[in-house]
């Protein structure tokens, strides 16, 4: 598994954070169990944020890319 990019990170903490206060501004909760839900929620949001970003591409990557879809092509002959 490939480490995570600062990137990713940086998303992953800012949307923990901000979904974490928004969810608890708006759901006006003081019980503890109900802060406990929205902080594994916001963990939740955070991780799947983190991994959806796209990771950088290497040039030879693109280019091994470009080659395989260009192979994918079969030329019809009558």
């Amino acid at each position: 598994m490939p480490r995570p990019t600062p990137a990713q990170l940086a998303y992953g903490s800012c949307t923990v954070i901000f979904s974490t206060l928004a969810m608890l501004l708006l759901s006006q909760t003081s019980s503890g169990l109900g802060i406990a839900v929205i902080a594994l929620a916001a963990l939740a949001l955070g991780l799947l944020v983190a991994m959806t970003v796209p990771l950088p591409r290497t040039r030879a990557a693109e280019t091994a890319a470009q080659g395989a879809r260009e192979q994918e092509r079969v030329p019809t002959a009558l």
